[in-house]
């Protein structure tokens, strides 16, 4: 990757990129953070809500087709690529200016039989494409707010299309976003009440995961084994998040022991 030591912007888009102490950063017309990545570690996952939504491998763990609406630098892309080899990824972006930087600035390979980068628009994508999917990732912004065309009611009724008996809804809130509670009722009622909430270890984020199908409530103990194995593999404290998670989700019925 090369060197960058101050701001870029390129118009018309306002992608601007910058790095500080190792970190480099994309932002989308503002000071948000984007996407991040450590150039010591580039591997691995930096921002805490990243982390927090590959979360979905411990109810979800042998995903073999993924979709994500909003690309950013593309580092959980990246991530499930290295890691899950039998992984197929599709990631659908509206801005090409966001595709082009991922791929310059923050290590996003070429398209090949594993990943698939699309520019168009998610709102109108995931329609189009019913039962293609084991984990659908919304990570979508504008305004620092997730975008309200990807929470309502009948874009959650396509999301819940194109996954499969099994698979589970990823989406990416702030944890102030006023409307948060209103997109969790709405998830409650197309997932059956199959949804569980995980704040971000810094309490900036907060994830949605709703699943999809009839299930008897996880068991703790096996949850704990897969947490522990996901952390022994990836490197993410998926222990701690998983206590967060039964803490976050007690009344649900969804996490048994």
């Amino acid at each position: 990757m090369s060197s960058l030591k101050r701001w870029v912007r390129r118009r018309p888009s306002s992608v601007e990129i910058s790095e500080s102490q190792g970190v480099r950063t994309l932002h989308l017309g503002g000071d948000a953070i984007q996407s991040a990545i450590r150039l010591s570690n580039p591997e691995a996952l930096e921002l805490h809500y990243t982390r927090a939504m590959m979360g979905f491998l411990l109810v979800a763990p042998e995903p073999r087709d993924v979709l994500l609406i909003g690309l950013g630098g593309g580092s959980i892309a990246r991530f499930i690529r290295r890691h899950y080899p039998r992984a197929r990824i599709t990631a659908v972006e509206i801005n090409p200016s966001v595709v082009a930087a991922a791929r310059a600035w923050f290590g996003l390979p070429q398209n090949d039989d594993r990943l698939n980068v699309v520019v168009d628009d998610g709102e109108s994508w995931v329609p189009a494409h019913p039962d293609c999917c084991d984990a659908l990732m919304l990570d979508a912004f504008e305004d620092g707010r997730a975008v309200r065309a990807l929470s309502t009611r009948r874009y959650y009724e396509h999301c819940f299309a194109a996954l499969r008996p099994g698979a589970v809804l990823v989406q990416n809130f702030m944890a102030d976003d006023p409307h948060l509670d209103a997109c969790t009722g709405r998830l409650q009622r197309i997932f059956g009440g199959n949804v569980l909430q995980l704040p971000a270890a810094n309490h900036v984020n907060t994830i949605l995961f709703a699943l999809k199908g009839e299930r008897a409530p996880f068991r703790l103990e096996s949850l704990e084994r897969r947490a522990a194995a996901l952390e022994r593999r990836l490197g993410i404290a998926y222990r701690t998040m998983l206590r967060t998670l039964k803490s976050e989700n007690a009344a649900s019925g969804l996490i048994a022991g």
